[in-house]
């Protein structure tokens, strides 16, 4: 039986990171991973989704390249060489976490572990592998829902669709989420004609802004993707290979070569021993408190399989908070500013609350509003298309959430979040020097707008 400090289960974000943190720490650590090396993000989310909607961006320029001053003709694309060019970026960034673990001498054991007791891991192998504290990583994948019959050819999961040679006429997508709206961004982008259904009243249901929420509908449909909210799908049913009959719950049918199933991921805490230990979980998440321990003080839940929010930054920043909290240190984690994005076209991202999320919350606001139509270099890049929201306590003008649409509206929302975090105020913001011709420009522009002081736009009050 070997022996370690530390032993985690899964190397997604929250368990690779952890590992690190952990060695960093001092401790004796070993990953153990029955698939790929970094998880969901590295091999079938985050990075695979980006390098292909990247592919999907340079395509759309080039096609629109007269509006730059610039012909081309004979703009074609080739499926597989994408893939290629998708697979090398995954496997150049899993090699990075590979290098990282070894330097750190992580041992990685690929093997999946159960657990047997409170300090110890049984592995497929019949080996064992005993530690002082264990750290459960094991995410999530794309639920089967029965309903959608899942067979993987025509009716899709994201991680079917990820791997597409021969991109598909036509296809449905069910909801419009953050992958439903990327898928449906790329898609587009080569011509396949997209129908998206979603249940929920609005498009991207966790933007709890209905008039931002409008302006994504707005632009995905200039796209000529239709999408239908409020709307659910009654039935899937392949009539033959290359047609699926979609029925709606307004009774309409839609024919299409493929279904894409967008909703819903399945916790990975099945099959690892936690009901022998007796570690305590709700509708299949591990109950973890601030410092991410479970109901077993030596065991720690990192990442998707706890719950909340699935996002690779969230869980990295958990696989950190519980290696410091594993070494000694007195660390929380705190869920008060947590951003999202989602890499459609126009981007989209927010932090902190919503003008809705804070008058439910009975806190008085101000707003800023600034549109990318008045930035100098969104007009430039032909990306005038969205805006910067900022909200504010009307009482001490602290910042208290913000949400864009536009773009590189993933990497502007870092700068909001910081004024939610160190609780900075509107005037900070509107104050602080912004370099000349650049997208942050919007969002000191939202701050002027929320303070009355806006230059470069006419606030109608």
């Amino acid at each position: 039986m070997e022996e370690f400090d530390v032993a985690v289960i899964g190397s997604g974000s929250a368990g690779y990171v952890s590992a690190i943190r952990a060695a960093d720490l001092g401790k004796k650590v070993v990953i153990l991973e029955h698939r790929e090396i970094g998880g969901t993000c590295l091999n079938r989310g985050c990075v695979p989704t980006k390098a292909l909607l990247k592919v999907a961006e340079v395509y759309e320029t080039i096609k629109d390249s007269k509006t730059f001053g610039i012909s081309v003709e004979n703009v074609s694309y080739d499926p597989e060489a994408i893939q290629k060019r998708k697979q090398f970026v995954v496997k150049r960034l899993v090699s990075g976490v590979e290098f990282l673990l070894k330097a750190r001498k992580v041992v990685v054991k690929r093997t999946k572990g159960t657990l047997l007791d409170e300090h110890t891991v049984s592995l497929e192998s019949g080996e064992t592998v005993e530690a002082k504290d264990i750290v459960i990583a094991t995410g999530s994948e794309p639920a089967l829902i029965p309903v959608f019959k899942i067979d993987h050819r025509n009716v899709l999961t994201s991680d079917d669709a990820l791997n597409l040679t021969v991109l598909p006429k036509d296809i449905l997508i069910v909801g419009a989420g953050a992958i439903g709206t990327e898928f449906a961004t790329f898609l587009s982008a080569f011509g396949v004609k997209v129908t998206v259904v979603e249940m929920m009243p609005q498009v991207v249901p966790t933007l709890k802004d209905k008039k931002l929420a409008g302006l994504v509908k707005r632009t995905l449909e200039k796209r000529g993707v239709k999408i239908y909210t409020d709307t659910k799908i009654e039935s899937v049913e392949v009539v033959k290979d290359g047609e699926v009959v979609s029925t709606l719950s307004n009774g309409e049918e839609i024919h299409t070569e493929k279904v894409l199933v967008s909703i819903g991921r399945k916790l990975n805490s099945d099959g690892i021993g936690l009901e022998k230990l007796g570690v305590k979980t709700e509708k299949a998440k591990i109950v973890v408190d601030e410092r991410l321990q479970t109901n077993i003080p030596n065991i720690y839940a990192i990442g998707d399989v706890t719950g909340g929010m699935l996002l690779a930054h969230k869980a990295m920043k958990e696989g950190e908070i519980a290696a410091e909290v594993i070494a000694g240190l007195d660390r929380k984690m705190d869920y008060r500013v947590v951003p999202w994005a989602i890499f459609s076209d126009p981007e989209i991202a927010s932090v902190g609350l919503t003008e809705e999320e804070a008058k439910e919350k009975s806190i008085e606001v101000i707003t800023g509003e600034f549109p990318f139509t008045a930035n100098g270099k969104a007009v430039s890049m032909n990306k005038a298309e969205g805006e910067v929201k900022l909200v504010a306590r009307k009482d001490t003008n602290e910042v208290i959430g913000g949400q864009i649409i536009g773009p590189d509206a993933s990497v502007l929302i870092a700068e909001v979040a910081l004024a939610v975090e160190k609780h900075l105020s509107i005037r900070d913001i509107a104050d602080t020097i912004h370099t000349h011709p650049t997208l942050p420009e919007a969002t000191m522009g939202a701050a002027k707008a929320a303070i009355g002081e806006a230059v470069h736009i006419v606030v109608r009050r």
